[in-house]
């Protein structure tokens, strides 16, 4: 049976916060038994903790935002996602601020510090709950939705469509999870032009550039407009007419943006407090149909909190009737003696 995994010695990565700007510092630390995933805000008087599962989960515009008793953290999916990727049941994060760094827009540098202070096995069963049959849930008004089918592993299959000449539909798989490392890690948020000064406007991105996001500009803008906003975003007057993805580095895969979606599907699935035996396809998923999903999937497990054993009949029994008649006490016959 497989056990628990916590990390073997704490790491932390330091950033400016995508929405805040502020400079902020995550630190991971090693975990005790079924402590779960717990965010630790160390700049606040008490040091208060929030539970890492979707029913703390109060906002999903940009990002993951849980909150408990007024105590918000927010941008956590990146680090989540390679948390659970990686196989760690038990971690205790501490950050000095009201967000995760978005470091370079992937997870990949959470996956790095996980693997250079390495992993440990614990003494507690890893406890997965396996899908015995197919849950479904859908959002009619955004065509978003996430299915889950029983499988022996977990598996991930993504679809992401746009109205956008630039992105159209794009498709992205995970089957072992053992390849996120070099298959999904890297791949980094994006943002179309035309969400970033809505998003500015709502007190948001206030640390987005280039150095931590795609940004795709598929509408073509006034000259004027699109200067004004590059003059927003610190970066140089490009020609309007020019559509396309802009960035400082290329793209890591032609299909970025469905794996960089897949991944904040791993991320916000973390939340739901035990790993899963299960092939997901997600057709348009956000933060917003992920987090429903995840307190469904929630719902499901409190209902068959002890889930029946998996019975494969075409395996060989251990025992057979002739075997566990052998190990039986003889019964009594009706005179009171032994019967044979």
């Amino acid at each position: 049976m497989l056990k628990q995994k916590t990390l073997k010695d704490s790491f932390s990565l330091s950033g400016k916060g995508l929405h805040t700007g502020l400079d902020l510092t995550v630190t991971f630390n090693p975990a005790p038994d079924n402590h779960g995933y717990k965010i630790q805000r160390i700049d606040l008087e008490g040091q208060p903790l929030v539970d890492a599962i979707a029913d703390n989960v109060t906002e999903t515009t940009r990002g993951t935002v849980l909150s408990k008793n007024g105590v918000k953290v927010s941008t956590i999916e990146h680090g989540m996602a390679a948390l659970y990727a990686l196989g760690i049941n038990n971690c205790l994060i501490q950050v000095n601020g009201p967000e995760f760094p978005i470091l370079d827009g992937s997870a990949q540098y959470y996956v790095k510090g996980i693997e250079r202070v390495g992993t440990v096995e614990q003494n507690a069963v890893k406890d997965f709950y396996i899908i015995k049959s197919k849950i479904e849930f859908r959002d009619e008004e955004t065509g978003s939705s996430i299915v889950v089918l029983p499988d022996e592993n977990f598996s991930l299959n993504v679809l992401v469509s746009y109205d956008s000449t630039i992105i159209h539909n794009q498709f992205a798989t995970l089957e072992d999870m053992a390849k996120f490392k070099d298959e999904v890690a890297a791949s980094r948020t994006f943002v179309f032009v035309h969400e970033i000064e809505p998003l500015l406007q709502a007190g948001l991105i206030k640390g987005g550039d280039l150095d931590n996001a795609i940004v795709i500009y598929e509408r073509e803008m006034e000259q004027d407009a699109y200067d004004k906003l590059a003059d927003v975003m610190g970066v140089p007057h490009m020609d309007a007419k020019q559509l396309g993805y802009i960035n400082h580095k290329p793209l890591v895969w032609p299909n970025e943006c469905a794996r960089h979606k897949l991944l904040d599907v791993i991320g916000d699935l973390a939340l739901i407090g035990k790993p899963i035996k299960g092939c997901i396809i997600a057709t348009r998923p956000g933060h917003t149909i992920n987090n429903k999903f995840a307190r469904q999937m929630r719902k499901e497990i409190r209902l068959h909190e002890i889930q029946a054993p998996t019975y494969d009949c075409n395996r060989e029994p251990i025992m057979d009737v002739n075997y566990i008649r052998e190990l039986l006490p003889p019964l009594p016959n009706a005179t009171g003696g032994q019967s044979d």
